[in-house]
């Protein structure tokens, strides 16, 4: 282990291990490439060596070409990169035989060359089989093997890249790309993303970690498995032992470790022959959600907006050992109860008020409660609940796929808890209208009305999207000149819920835009969706711009986008939640401020991985998001779904949270230290607080629940941990709060 040299520097979930003192420079073996000459337009010569590219601009790569005299420009793109690559890096290498390229993350897709030799491409342009497919989250990491691609060693060399922006930001927008050699043990894979993990009954976790070799040589080295708990600051378990891989083979290896908050399992290999090495760090997933009981319980929101006269599909939330049976009390003309699945569906009936006893029995005994149908002009009088395609499965959703996860929803039991919305993202619309402007699904979608019957046959509502400009986000059918023709066909095949996305609709507005031209488009749509004989409620998509939860009820939204797209890092659950504060003050019944989905489970815009948030800041997330208010869309690929992401979203009392039908935002009251405490009211006059440990390290907090929650320290109260669903000790008083860095306690107090 003396041999070990290099500092921990992550990327992608495997550490590169560096001389132990150093912080966060470059190292000396990696040229870094911080400029590039760019051109937009399209031109295969483009990727040759040998072109003159002396006249154009020279831009950084490390933010968007918009953000650099190119605003407002879509389609193709070239980057042409002119660097020196010395020799010496093969001296630093003890597997000289290939290049590491390098490219961060490019907006949208793209394909890329050195010295006139393609080396990689991800996504799809709009010429490939299947069209245009971005993928502007994704790291480009290319390899190039030297035995086919030339490098001219100590001289100038040309990394070329074609680049498609669909729409908004386009080309290179995260980190500064570079050139390296790779060493032997950089072939070898075991990071977060090749992790599965079995729960068991003592508390501890089953982890299964598949190990490949994706070099054309055999690995032979040790490999060290160290479980640390930041509380302690202790290590709770070690191992190690010799791994060989030859050439391309996998391996699985398995421990049963101890686990809980903020604790991780710390693996590292080393060669055997050069003594170099990687790192990863694993994560461990723990469970908080208690397990549901063998009693029936009624879960999710007390109360549904509908318009009257308009169909209505709505599935009964409710737990406990099968077989349940349905039963409701005072339910209006024209609604019927399924008593074997809870679906209750029919017309809505005339404006009023309607309360509705629930009622769900089973063997092991009977739940109530009063549920009211508000008939009306509002709807989403909750935020809504349930899964959007795209965080998941990007253009390429399909009815298929659509239809698995409404049953993975209803058979997992995440239905029970309330999550009802099957939305379909950007992919699913035809490539040009029919003679008479009507718009059908593409040949992944062939029926979207049957489609909807399925939906709504589960007791689950089913949602669209489509953008106010000619093309989507996706460079498919926008509803541009068709807002009510579109409407209307939403309206036929059985739509409750419509994302309307800015996307092209950006380009058409003066780059010093009117809040009025903002409206405008959205008023448009809102009025077409309100001519309707259905409620479908009004998502609005364009990023918070011109302050929109300002106006955006204005246009008959229901939700608004408050930022840009979230990922699955904790950087941007800080730029799209927690940036929230100054804004809770518009968030009512039926007016939600909505930071995008959720980033758990597994996600990846057409490429689903393990998200890359801890589970520490798993359980932040879902916490911050109920305590919003915010709409709560899954976003990850429900065919994978695992034991952790399964418990992570079933709590009925954090759930409870988001619906309660106050329909009010928690606000920010503390904001110091690296600790943030957010508190919310609720429906019955108590509170629900939010403690978030913003730092890097494990900490300790002592907090009065009373401060928060009656304004002033040492009055008497009853509080719940909403996660572990137990009891405070005492009642009243400080408590200490111990929280692993990103980590959350959530509790509701009366």
């Amino acid at each position: 282990m003396a041999t070990l040299r290099r500092l921990i520097a992550c990327l992608g979930g495997t550490i590169l291990l560096h001389n132990a003192h150093g912080a966060a420079s470059a190292p000396p073996d990696r040229i870094a490439m911080p400029q590039a000459r760019f051109a937009t337009g399209d031109d295969p010569r483009r990727a040759q060596p040998d072109f003159d590219d002396s006249g154009w601009a020279t831009v950084d790569t490390s933010r968007n070409y918009e953000k650099q005299g190119f605003d407002g420009h879509d389609g193709y793109s070239w980057y042409r990169i002119h660097v020196t690559i010395p020799s010496s890096l093969k001296a630093g290498s003890d597997w000289p035989q290939r290049l590491r390229v390098y490219l961060s993350a490019i907006d949208d897709a793209d394909e890329a060359w050195l010295n006139g030799v393609p080396i990689g491409k991800t996504g799809r342009m709009p010429e490939d089989p299947g069209g245009f497919d971005g993928r502007w989250q994704a790291v480009r990491d290319y390899q190039a093997d030297l035995s086919k691609v030339p490098v001219h060693w100590d001289r100038d060399n040309v990394i070329a890249i074609r680049v498609y922006d669909g729409v908004g930001g386009g080309g290179f927008h995260r980190d500064v790309p570079s050139i390296s050699m790779p060493n032997r043990a950089d072939g070898l894979r075991f990071g977060p993303e090749r992790a599965r993990f079995d729960f068991r009954p003592d508390g501890k976790v089953a982890v299964s970690l598949d190990v490949a070799n994706d070099i054309p040589t055999r690995q032979r080295g040790q490999l060290v498995m160290e479980v640390f708990d930041p509380r302690s600051g202790k290590t709770l378990q070690r191992q190690a032992g010799a791994l060989a891989l030859a050439a391309g083979q996998s391996r699985t290896l398995r421990w049963t470790v101890p686990t809980g908050p903020g604790v991780e399992a710390r693996l590292r290999f080393v060669d055997a022959l050069s003594g170099r090495g990687i790192a990863s760090r694993l994560p461990l997933p723990y469970l908080l959600t208690p397990a549901d009981g063998a009693a029936p319980a009624i879960h999710g929101a007390g109360v549904l907006g509908a318009r009257p006269g308009t169909p209505l599909a709505h599935r009964v939330p409710a737990t406990g050992k099968a077989p349940l049976r349905f039963s409701a009390a005072n339910l209006p003309a024209g609604l019927t109860l399924d008593a074997a699945t809870g679906v209750i569906s029919g017309t809505v009936p005339a404006a009023g008020s309607y309360p509705v006893t629930l009622r769900v029995e089973n063997a092991a005994g009977a739940a109530s409660r009063v549920w009211t149908v508000e008939a009306g002009d509002k709807l989403a009088l909750t935020p809504p609940m349930g899964w959007n395609s795209w965080n998941a499965f990007g253009v390429n959703v399909s009815d298929a796929q659509v239809r698995a996860t409404a049953r993975i929803l209803v058979e997992s039991g995440l239905a029970a808890k309330g999550w009802s919305s099957v939305n379909i993202d950007d992919g699913w619309q035809a490539a040009a209208r029919a003679n008479d402007g009507e718009l059908a699904g593409n040949e992944r979608f062939p029926d979207m009305a049957a489609l909807g019957g399925y939906l709504h046959g589960l007791g689950l509502r089913f949602g669209i999207y489509s953008s106010p400009g000619p093309a989507t986000c996706g460079k498919y059918l926008g509803a541009y000149r068709h807002e009510a023709q579109d409407a209307a066909t939403y309206a036929r095949w059985g739509v409750d819920f419509l994302k309307y996305d800015l996307c092209s609709y950006h380009d058409m507005i003066a780059k010093t835009p009117t809040r009025a031209a903002h409206m405008l488009p959205y008023q448009i749509m809102g009025e077409a969706l309100k001519a309707q004989p259905r409620g479908i409620v009004y998502s609005l998509c364009q990023y918070g711009e011109q302050q929109v939860w300002e106006w955006g009820a204005d246009v008959g939204g229901q939700a608004w986008r408050m930022t840009g797209d979230i990922l699955d890092t904790w950087a941007s659950v800080l730029e799209t939640g927690f940036s929230a504060a100054p804004y809770t003050q518009y968030v009512a019944p039926g007016r939600w401020n909505d930071p995008d989905m959720l980033v758990v489970g597994h996600v990846g815009w057409g490429d689903p991985k393990p998200s890359r948030l801890t589970p520490d800041e798993q359980y932040s997330h879902i916490s911050l998001w109920s305590m919003l208010a915010a709409p709560l869309l899954l976003g990850n690929d429900l065919t994978k779904l695992d034991a952790f992401t399964l418990n992570l979203l079933t709590n009925a009392e954090v759930l409870a949270i988001n619906q309660d039908t106050l329909g009010r935002a928690a606000s920010r009251v503390r904001d110091a230290d690296d600790w943030q405490i957010w508190v919310k009211p609720l429906a019955d006059g108590g509170k629900a607080i939010g403690i978030f440990n913003m730092g890097d390290r494990f900490r300790r907090l002592r907090v009065d629940p009373a401060l928060y929650a009656k304004g002033q320290s040492g009055l008497p109260y009853q509080a719940r941990d909403a996660w572990r669903q137990r009891a405070l000790p005492g009642a009243g008083g400080a408590i200490d709060v111990e929280l692993p860095a990103h980590g959350v306690m959530l509790l509701t107090v009366r």
